[in-house]
């Protein structure tokens, strides 16, 4: 027998976080099939241009394989952990908005980080 502690999570953490694991396919989908719909102001002539943009596409269709696989088994910590790397991407996106001076990136960028702080609390305080 098993003896650890399962937390049973409310539905609508399993749902955004569902719709977490479709957005970073759909991002992932993007990026490969046409990214310029994703970054415009890219020049995609220039060298390694394209092998950057692979492997951004590569870690969002991770992302969203991890956050799949976490919302299925219902598990906090997996969920938390999800929750956590894409704060910390959000930060970068948010350092990149600020240092680039892009008001889109950076509006998205805090957004993001407040849906995803506030998961991890919700989360946190589900798993106390």
């Amino acid at each position: 027998m098993k003896n650890e502690i399962t937390t049973v999570l409310p539905k609508w953490i399993l749902i955004v976080s569902g719709l977490f694991a479709l957005l970073e396919f759909m991002v992932s989908l993007s990026l490969y099939i046409a990214p310029e719909s994703v970054i415009e102001s890219v020049d995609y002539s220039a060298k390694g241009v394209n092998d950057l943009i692979h492997m951004w596409a590569a870690r969002q269709l991770a992302l969203g394989v991890i956050f799949a696989f976490a919302t299925f088994k219902k598990s906090a910590s997996m969920l938390t952990l999800s929750y956590l790397f894409l704060l910390i991407i959000f930060l970068g996106d948010l350092y990149l908005g600020i240092s680039k001076d892009e008001l889109p990136l950076i509006i998205s960028a805090l957004v993001m980080c407040g849906i995803s702080g506030v998961m991890l609390f919700m989360l946190n305080r589900k798993n106390n």
